[in-house]
């Protein structure tokens, strides 16, 4: 039996990576310190693992932004927008501007798109595939990190998106092709990969296919045999290990089963049953070894021990200790990296701590389980069993997770309460009478800038050295401060800034009761970003208004709307370690009530349009499409109830971004939200498409700029955006919005930013003057 693990945290414990990369971007250390700082992770990576005693360690799942557009580089998938910066700029600078965009030594050149991986909330670099698409091995980064880690002691399991998943992770920008057509293309490079690999004498190569999980085309399940063969006749020495994660294998079982690979991993955690399945359909190859992914790489609780021995011995009565490898479920990028971080100066509770494993001791989790599934048992083995048992004892029997009536108040709800007033149309005409706001209005997704000396200052508050007094006085003065900016520029519907805010879903979690916080579980979101999701431990309710303070108040600095900014009940959801002894339904249901009732205070106190974002809602679609249905009906239904309390002009909005909307967009009409803005930009308004298409009756805001990228887009860019937009939705169903909030950006960029979008609105309005007597 063997320890496997797919993938480790990359960001750094203390989240070195993040804070390098932020200083090279602005150009306050070299390449060569970056570089180092990544060297130093993946050695205490490797390091870490090889001494909790993981057979089979991964190297190449570390990445300076993002995996997939690693893979992009290295085989030479650049697109053409990029030929003439790469001439003039570094490889290193090359692969940062396809990320984020650059506007240097007068080259300007935009961001690749962007979208989540799956059902979770990282985000990956879309790559872009033509016709006639070349494929090179432009970088040689995998072999490199291989070499690098047995440099260093450590002979590693080199890890590499498969050629299927790679494909179809991309997107086709020319029609006349499909992208899986370029698999006798792309196939090559990999061999190229793979012959390197062998001679620098390599044993195992996780290839990563987690389309495996989702619904294949004919196609697509020819493209995966055909690969998987070609590979297996070319390189019958390397052990492959085949990963598939986020679900069940579903209907590509028996066709999985008949692949010449050496393992197979299996995600145990998303999909209890498929090792029933496999053993089952007696169609398991007998050299064939099974990865048992029993450990959760998605979530923070600790595993339950009795109940992993008992799937693990039922896989080894089948097929022997030797073919079964334990393993976590997928890679552990997902998980913070060291629950020994959170010291009893944080806010996690001892009680609740007890119950947590992160990424180091999920680690530990699998190295024990594997001994205790070998009876290779030591004092500290049986120590961490015992340990692991009173644990989880203690865990379902806590006081502090149940609130009956949070519990009653759900049973309570009817169907009248997820539904408006009255339809749209009707509201509709109510909100321009009240709120006589122009053709083409402009607002932003909710933050500003939260600069260095505002994030300082929430920190000296919690620290002590502020006054409750001293700190809201800076926090009003920072507000009154962008107030005045967004009335000097022209904005139509403001914001108050969320300066008091630390991020969109911990800032709300830190008022409802059902959450605790760690000080250190940093998970990565997209390159330098990362958060720190709360943790829902409890059944979930709102003991006091959250925003009604800072909302109203800005409200009175100015004649003009103010928007009353929420998080939505399925992103909070989403995007929290959420508890696991009930279903995920109604814990978001408990959220939704909650954020109702701010909804309501929010009205009352006077605040008329109030957004409630909700980015993650096309994320925590499932994987399989024969589950599609149960989660939305609970998901829209949870983003309703939170809504539909408010009058008819009482104007409600919602924000969602980096997801592609066209399987769910009469889902996304049935939110029954005033307005929706999303994001465009990236995707030069093809999300609209299937807006248009679906003839959306709502009024939409596409975003016309991309905020995650620090180039400032020029009006002519945005009018052109717009142009583009107006074509297909409606002139008089448009807003104008960056395509979301500006936090992490610079002032400097954010204002002349937003003064390019004002007048860009301001040249549609003179472009089309017939639409606003239509309003």
């Amino acid at each position: 039996m063997k320890t496997n693990n797919l993938g480790y945290p990359r960001i750094g414990s203390n989240r070195e990576l993040k804070k390098a990369s932020e200083l090279y971007w602005s150009n306050s250390i070299t390449a060569d310190e970056l570089m180092a700082v990544g060297q130093s992770i993946r050695k205490n990576n490797w390091k870490l693992q090889y001494e909790a005693g993981i057979d089979l360690i991964p190297s190449n799942d570390f990445s300076y932004y993002d995996q997939v557009l690693d893979l992009s580089l290295m085989l030479g998938v650049i697109p053409e927008q990029y030929t003439a910066f790469a001439k003039e700029n570094s490889v290193l600078d090359l692969y940062f501007a396809m990320a984020r965009g650059a506007q240097k030594k007068g080259q300007d050149v935009v961001a690749m798109e962007m979208t989540k991986w799956f059902d979770t909330n990282y985000h990956y670099i879309v790559p872009e595939f033509t016709k006639d698409q070349e494929f090179s091995l432009f970088s040689e980064k995998i072999i490199d990190e291989y070499k690098e880690a047995k440099v260093a002691g450590y002979d590693t399991k080199p890890v590499i998106i498969g050629p299927v998943s790679y494909l179809l992770l991309g997107k086709e920008k020319e029609e006349g092709f499909h992208r899986i057509d370029l698999i006798d293309k792309v196939l090559p490079v990999y061999f190229e990969i793979l012959q390197k690999l062998q001679d620098a004498q390599v044993t195992y190569i996780q290839f990563d296919e987690p389309f495996l999980a989702l619904n294949l085309t004919e196609k697509e399940k020819n493209a995966i045999t055909y690969v998987y063969n070609e590979i297996n006749k070319r390189f019958p020495k390397i052990k492959l290990l085949l990963s598939n994660y986020f679900d069940c294998f579903g209907e590509n079982l028996a066709m999985v089963l008949a692949l010449p690979v050496h393992t197979l991993h299996l995600d145990m955690v998303r999909c209890h049953s498929q090792l029933d399945d496999i053993l089952e359909s007696g169609l398991l190859q007998s050299q064939v070894h099974l990865s048992l992914g029993v450990v959760d790489g998605r979530n923070i609780w600790k595993n339950d021990f009795k109940k992993t021995l008992a799937l693990i011995e039922k896989a080894t009565d089948a097929l022997g200790s030797n073919r079964v490898w334990i393993a976590p479920s997928c890679s552990l990028i997902h998980s913070p990296c060291d629950l020994d971080l959170e010291t009893n100066d944080g806010t996690l509770k001892p009680e609740i701590k007890q119950w947590l494993a992160f990424a180091k001791q999920k680690i530990e989790e699998v190295v024990v389980l594997c001994n205790l599934a070998s009876n290779e048992i030591t004092e500290n083995d049986q120590a961490s069993f015992e340990e692991n048992t009173l644990a989880n004892d203690k865990r379902k029997k806590a006081k502090i997770i149940h609130n009956e009536e949070v519990k009653n108040r759900v049973t309570a709800i009817v169907d009248k309460d997820s539904k408006r007033n009255s339809a749209f149309a009707i509201r509709r005409q109510q909100q321009i009478d009240a709120l006589q706001l122009p053709l083409f209005p402009t607002t932003t997704i909710g933050s500003f800038p939260q600069t260095t000396e505002v994030r300082s200052w929430r920190a000296k508050f919690k620290k002590g050295e502020l006054t409750q007094q001293q700190y809201d006085a800076l926090i009003k003065k920072e507000t009154e401060e962008t107030i005045r900016f967004q009335e000097e520029t022209g904005l139509d519907v403001l914001v108050h800034g969320e300066f008091e805010r630390n991020d969109m879903v911990e800032y709300f979690g830190e008022q409802l009761d059902g959450f605790t916080f760690t000080k250190n579980g940093w998970v990565q979101s997209y390159g330098s970003r990362c958060v720190k999701p709360p943790v829902i431990y409890g059944d979930v309710s709102r003991p006091n208004s959250m925003t009604v303070k800072w909302a109203t108040f800005a409200q009175s600095l100015t004649p003009k709307w103010v928007k009353g900014m929420l998080t939505g009940p399925v992103t909070i959801l989403q995007w929290s370690f959420v508890r696991d002894d009930q279903p995920r339904s109604v814990t978001c249901t408990q959220i939704a009530l909650a954020i109702r009732d701010e909804v309501l205070d929010l009205e009352q106190a006077g605040i008329k349009i109030i957004q409630i974002d909700e980015p993650a809602i096309r994320e925590g679609l499932p994987l399989r499409k024969e589950e599609w249905t149960t989660y939305l009906d609970w998901a829209i239904k949870a983003f309703r109830l939170s809504a539909s309390g408010v009058k008819d002009d009482t104007q409600i909005h919602t924000h969602m971004c980096y997801s592609e909307f066209n399987d769910i967009i009469q889902n996304i009409a049935a939110m029954d939200a005033d307005v929706i803005t999303i994001e465009c930009s990236r995707s030069q308004m093809e999300l609209l498409d299937s807006f248009a298409d679906f003839n959306y009756p709502n009024e939409i805001g596409p975003g016309v700029y991309d905020i995650h990228s620090p180039r400032i887009p020029s009006r002519n860019e945005m009018v052109q955006l717009l142009e583009k937009a107006a074509a297909v939705i409606p002139t008089d169903q448009l807003w104008v919005n960056p395509d979301c909030g500006l936090k992490t950006r610079h002032w400097n960029e954010t204002k002349k930013a937003l003064i390019e979008m004002v007048a860009a609105a301001q040249e549609m309005r003179l472009a089309h003057p017939t639409a606003a007597s239509a309003i």
